[in-house]
């Protein structure tokens, strides 16, 4: 499938405050460590949300390095990524879980495709008792036709639970673009709105970010079916 193709196997919850009903994030990740995930959705206190998957893009290899840097000393505004994994049906955390992430550098360029060598903007975690698994990269760089967006795969003994990809506010984007190396690039072409993979589903998997430093932490929830 292209990279402006969608499926629906189902599978992504909404993040932060948009996947938890009246708890907010850190009641829901607290509620899943006790264990009482399944209790809290049956009260109406929890709500696992599933949207459509979607695509994995033209530019996916397989078999990354298992690392939490994966800038290989690339410039652009440092990025500090945490994805949780929750099952979709009781919202408790994933343990185990294997998170694989893969985005282009500041000047729009995907490592490993297209006569690009390397390896950056390309990697695999695993998730730790709390579902959570970290990434340090950068704000990613925008390329003809796509809104800003990073890919990510998430695998559990062995298998595909989930592929979709995660977005940025473009007024953020906006920001964020006005310094180096990003305003070395003309303005972009795309924006959330009028992309073809973001309008089927994408808002369900809009990063929350904060400042921190000189960068952002970016966090997301992900739902997902176990097999």
């Amino acid at each position: 499938m292209d990279e402006h193709g969608f499926t629906r196997r189902g599978a992504l919850a909404r993040l932060g405050g948009l996947a938890a009903v009246a708890l907010g994030v850190e009641a829901w990740q607290g509620d899943a460590e006790a264990g009482a995930g399944p209790a809290a959705v049956a009260a109406g206190l929890v709500t696992c949300v599933l949207t459509p998957e979607q695509t994995e893009g033209p530019y996916y290899v397989a078999n990354e390095h298992v690392r939490r840097n994966i800038t290989e000393g690339r410039p652009g505004r440092p990025l500090m990524l945490h994805a949780t994994v929750v099952s979709a049906s009781s919202c408790k955390a994933i343990k185990g879980a294997a998170v694989d992430i893969w985005h282009a550098d500041a000047s729009g360029t995907y490592s490993g495709v297209l006569g690009n060598t390397g390896t950056f903007m390309r990697g695999i975690q695993k998730t730790n008792a709390k579902g959570l698994a970290l990434f340090q990269t950068v704000y990613p760089g925008w390329y003809q036709g796509r809104t800003v967006h990073i890919h990510v795969k998430v695998h559990i003994g062995g298998n595909v639970v989930h592929t979709g990809q995660l977005y940025f506010p473009d007024t953020l984007t906006d920001a964020v673009y006005l310094k180096a190396p990003y305003s070395s690039r003309p303005a972009r072409d795309t924006r959330n709105a009028n992309d073809s993979v973001y309008r089927n589903g994408g808002s369900k998997s809009m990063l929350s970010l904060h400042k921190s430093g000189s960068g952002y932490v970016a966090s997301i929830m992900m739902g997902v079916q176990r097999s």
